[in-house]
């Protein structure tokens, strides 16, 4: 069962809000081939707000998934793409349906 989760919240530049929604579509297959991520969400929260939710069964999938390709491939385009940092939030699950 999921014990842990990340929530990523990520602010587009101006004038490049369709490109990190299809970064973060892009995303999908290396999400996939993530062995410990368990569930992965991308998210459209406003116009100009995202957000990536993922949940794992262990710390270590979730500190794999954190220095994963994904993780790489979001900081490597975040000045380009990003108004600014991306919110990363450790969480821990209390209940899952």
């Amino acid at each position: 069962m999921e014990k842990f989760a990340l929530l990523a919240r990520v602010e587009a530049r101006p004038g490049k809000e369709n490109e990190v929604l299809e970064f973060l579509k892009s995303a999908l297959p290396l999400a996939q081939a993530e062995s410990g991520t368990v569930k992965w969400y991308a998210l459209q929260i406003g116009p100009s707000t995202f957000g990536i939710f993922d949940t794992f069964e262990t710390e270590a999938g979730r500190q794999a998934h954190l220095s994963g390709e994904i993780a790489k491939a979001l900081m490597a385009n975040a000045s380009a793409l990003l108004a600014k940092d991306p919110v990363i939030e450790q969480v821990e699950l209390l209940a899952i349906k």
